[in-house]
């Protein structure tokens, strides 16, 4: 017998299912959020957050734009009270915002939960009442049958109603099947009509039926065709808002959000970056940000997506995986040589061609829209990278435009480089390896002085240089001031020998402090060909500067 047999199918399929959510190809518009990273988050930490740090994230979710936030379960712990009766007494709930409270189908848990809830204002909270209703449950914990679990339910939605014709409030319901994907779909949609019609949702007072993943136990199918059963067969349906709450037990908790969304689903119950207990719930930030991708609006504003991290990293103590989607420090980042040169080219045909809409390759979002950077989060060089990356942190960070020829070279020594030392390269040490090796070298050969004259239709130049401590003197001619210098040292330095050269330059800067960049290359008599670089205010100098890089570079 194999260890796997001890495993079997712990979910029921919707008999003859009609799939019509397998029929649609996007979804059209983003559903309600509720974030539950104060309730559901926050009791799967190893140190729960304090008052101070609970009231910093509550302000935090306001600001992303949640309309619906559940703060808690005021009647499980002394903190969860004091933090919504601080909320509720500080006035700290926007008008435009709505709070969640979570409590058991047990009267006295209700009753210290409405108590909590005293001068919120009507219509300011909803109260989520929840009974788990699975197989698992019903015949392990709670050894009760259907109707005796359905009893549970109605006795808390009376309740509900009581409390509130008592205290002369009026507040919005939610009901959980808790375990809803471990329970056969005509037993769930019992419960929850049977609820319903305790309720009786009407237009102005419309109910929250949730369907919890609080255990995977299928793939997102599944989930989809028990959410559209549910859809399809609810009492009240048009006053009643189906809610999806994807746990991630089997990693896919996106995916079951998406299609649940296809199959009827309105609204979303998640926290920002997946926390929650055991795989943690649905990820609203990847979730939102997919759509944002297909160009559906999801109204939460994650531009700031690093300080939003760097928030949740302090109050939950818990870290941001560095490929988590979107939201990762390296998400973003190409270290492939291919996927750089791809990249770089698509920025540079957008910019080209003055596009507006997003096709780069390999990003699937505009990083900027996120509020990440082009020059620290997309490119990253190691021995990985190819030129293509090289060649565009240097032309994005420092304005220097490469030839191809050297943008090769140049990518081979950076690439030499990190894999010499194991790590990865920053744009500064980029730049410093070009620097050193191509920009104003003067190792064995130095100009001293330069001078020039002009000889009916030619250049007369006059070069005192230094060339490994000798002072030498030498004159040349041309057509041109550069041409003339070119000749003076290829035709008195026997070892330098000057053969096909090309030069381009362009300007760095603007203004007083503009300076001129020329690249440089030849042949050499072996076969072999040489650049240098030269930086100079003047572009006569820096061709010249250029000049002397090469030849230094050939002496090495």
């Amino acid at each position: 017998m194999k260890t796997s047999d001890k495993y079997k199918k712990q979910f029921f399929e919707v008999k003859n299912a009609e799939r019509k959510w397998a029929k649609k190809t996007f979804i059209e518009k983003p559903p309600v959020w509720c974030s539950v990273d104060l309730r559901d988050g926050n009791q799967a930490l190893i140190v729960p957050m304090s008052l101070d740090e609970k009231l910093k994230f509550f302000k935090l979710l306001v600001d992303v734009g949640f309309k619906e936030i559940e703060v808690g379960f005021p009647a499980a712990s002394e903190t969860e009270y004091t933090f919504l009766r601080t909320l509720i007494k500080k006035d700290m709930i926007p008008d435009d915002v709505t709070i969640q409270v979570l409590t058991q189908s047990r009267e006295h848990i209700i009753k210290k939960t409405f108590k909590a809830l005293e001068g919120i204002g009507n219509d300011k909270a909803i109260i989520h009442l929840y009974n788990s209703t699975s197989l698992a449950q019903r015949e392990q914990v709670f050894k009760k049958s259907k109707e005796e679990i359905i009893k549970i339910a109605e006795v808390g939605a009376k309740y509900f109603n009581d409390m509130c014709k008592e205290n002369k409030v009026k507040y919005r319901y939610e009901y959980s099947p808790e375990s809803f994907t471990g329970t056969e779909p005509e037993f769930a949609l019992e419960i929850c009509n049977r609820v319903l019609d305790v309720w009786e949702p009407c237009a102005d007072n419309k109910v929250i039926i949730n369907l919890p993943v609080t255990v995977e136990h299928s793939s997102p199918n599944v989930y989809a065709d028990q959410v559209e059963y549910m859809n399809d067969n609810l009492k009240y349906r048009e006053n009643v808002i189906i809610s999806l709450h994807p746990h991630n037990d089997r990693g896919t908790a996106v995916a079951d959000a998406e299609l649940g969304l296809l199959a009827g689903g309105d609204r979303v119950e998640g926290t920002l970056f997946g926390n929650g207990e055991r795989t943690g719930n649905v990820d609203i930030i990847t979730l939102a940000l997919n759509m944002y991708s297909q160009g559906i609006e999801p109204n939460l504003d994650f531009t700031n997506i690093t300080e939003i991290k760097n928030l949740y990293e302090e109050v939950t103590r818990m870290k941001v995986y560095d490929r988590q989607p979107y939201s990762g420090k390296l998400v973003f980042a190409a270290f492939s040589g291919s996927h750089q040169d791809a990249i770089s080219k698509g920025m540079k045909w957008r910019e080209e061609n003055n596009i507006y809409e997003w096709t780069v390759p390999y990003l699937p979002i505009d990083p900027r829209d996120l509020g990440r950077v082009y020059e620290t989060d997309v490119i990253r060089i190691n021995s990985q990278s190819g030129k293509g990356g090289v060649s565009y942190i240097l032309e994005n960070n420092y304005s220097y435009k490469l030839p191809k020829k050297l943008s090769e070279e140049v990518s081979y020594l950076v690439k030499s480089v990190s894999d010499k030392s194991h790590n990865e390269l920053s744009s500064d040490e980029i730049f410093k390896i070009f620097t050193d090796n191509y920009i104003n070298k003067f190792d064995r050969i130095k100009l001293d002085k330069i001078s020039f004259e002009n000889d009916r239709d030619e250049s007369v130049v006059k070069l005192n240089i230094s060339f490994d401590g000798k002072i030498l003197t030498f004159e040349g001619r041309g057509k041109g001031k550069f041409e003339s210098v070119v000749n003076a040292i290829s035709n008195n330095i026997s070892n330098v020998s000057i053969n096909d050269l090309t030069y381009d330059e362009h300007g760095i800067s603007k203004g007083a402090d503009s300076k001129a960049i020329t690249y440089l290359s030849f042949t050499t008599d072996t076969g072999s060909v040489v650049w240098g670089v030269g930086l100079d205010t003047d572009i006569l100098t820096s061709s010249i500067y250029a000049l002397f890089s090469a030849i230094n570079r050939a002496l090495l």
